[in-house]
């Protein structure tokens, strides 16, 4: 007799649907990963406008490496290049060697003995020419160029148009003074400013000094024992910071008493000055930066009155703020935060293997960080906003 075979019942039938089965808890615990893991980097890559790339430059940390602009300038001891933030040479210019240059978002300054170049951003001279002197240094602006030639302690000061007319000096006010430096400022950089030394003095007298181009003289302020190193113009005021303190003075050099702030063991790293309104004045201890590799750990941001510190878990090389963001680098990691926020993101820097950061030479108006390694090589980084 044939055997009647049933059919066989279903392990997994489940209320009468057949084939239905059961997933198990780690499949179930996986899926859920891999959908969480894709939708934080979908997040990431909509909300990062730019992915964080790594583009080494032609040119070494000795060579002079200066942000002009959205551009990089370096000088190899006989000629200056101009570079795009990707690295490619937009233009160069021949100088010899012992140069030295200054510049502005749109134009340089190039002296070597008693030469100067005045050359925009296509690499043009405007003005070439012999000094009567050796020049000491020059400074340029979007309307103006500053020279200073002669001896030290008895400088000459001239005020030359991009053409190289000449458009006021000073020689007077100089006397038994050492300049150390200069800028333009003013909706139309109609002002000048200039720092210098009294070089006789029996104490530090560091001395500011204003002007109207080819106008009137419109203050000077003795800053006393305190040693100025940095001027900026913002929000239509000057800002003059000392070894002890900041000073805020108008467009006429009269201070705003309720305006100074106390700096004493801090340094100025950086600056991002709007068009308008308060710039974010960025300073680290002095401590930090004294050894022979910077540890930076605690910044501080000045804006107008106001000020916040912003405390980092890693000790970083360098620190930037641009267009609202403070920007850290360390050895091999880029933190950044938005102002007001205190809590940074972290991100891998795509550099060689063997390759680590010593120093953050600065951003560029396309928002790129120039840095240096450790081995003297330079890379051009993009950076997220």
């Amino acid at each position: 007799m044939q055997e009647k075979r049933g059919r066989r019942s279903n392990p997994y039938r489940d209320t009468g649907q057949r084939g239905r089965r059961r997933a198990r808890p780690w499949v179930v615990a996986l899926l859920v990963v891999a959908v969480l893991g894709a939708g934080y980097l979908a997040f990431r890559l909509l909300n990062s406008d730019v992915a964080v790339t790594c583009q080494v430059l032609p040119c070494r940390a000795s060579d002079d490496v200066t942000i002009f602009g959205d551009s990089v300038l370096y000088y190899d001891n006989s000629t200056i290049y101009c570079l795009g933030g990707g690295g490619g040479i937009r233009w160069s210019f021949p100088v010899g060697s012992g140069a030295q240059f200054s510049a502005s978002d749109t134009h340089l300054a190039i002296w070597n003995g008693a030469q100067l170049y005045i050359v925009d951003s296509n690499g043009r001279a405007s003005y070439s020419d012999t000094m009567d002197s050796t020049i000491q240094l020059a400074r340029i602006g979007g309307k103006y160029c500053a020279v200073v030639i002669g001896e030290d302690t008895e400088p000459t000061l001239l005020i030359k148009n991009l053409d190289g007319t000449q458009a006021d000096f000073e020689r007077e006010e100089y006397s038994g003074m050492v300049i150390m430096d200069a800028g333009f400022y003013g909706e139309s950089d109609q002002y000048l400013w200039t720092l210098a030394y009294d070089y006789y003095g029996v104490a530090i007298n560091t001395v500011l000094n204003t002007y109207q181009v080819a106008k009137r003289n419109t203050g000077k302020v003795n800053l006393t024992s305190f040693l100025a190193y940095k001027v900026l113009w913002e929000n239509n005021s000057l800002r003059v910071i000392t070894t002890q303190q900041m000073y805020k003075y108008d467009y006429k050099a009269v201070l705003d008493n309720s305006a100074t702030q106390l700096v004493h063991g801090w340094i100025f790293e950086d600056a991002d000055i709007p068009s308008r309104g308060d710039a974010s004045i960025l300073m680290v201890r002095t401590t930090e930066i004294s050894g022979s590799q910077r540890q930076l750990t605690t910044l501080r941001v000045f804006r107008g009155d106001s000020e916040e510190r912003y405390n980092l878990t890693v000790p970083c090389v360098g620190a930037a703020i641009h267009n609202g963001v403070i920007y850290c680098f360390s050895e091999d990691r880029l933190y950044y935060t938005r102002i007001p926020s205190k809590q940074f993101s972290a991100e891998f820097l795509p550099l060689p293997e063997n390759k680590r950061v010593s120093s953050l030479i600065g951003v560029t108006g396309g928002n790129r960080a120039i840095v240096a390694c450790a081995d003297g090589s330079v890379y051009s980084i993009t950076l997220p906003k």
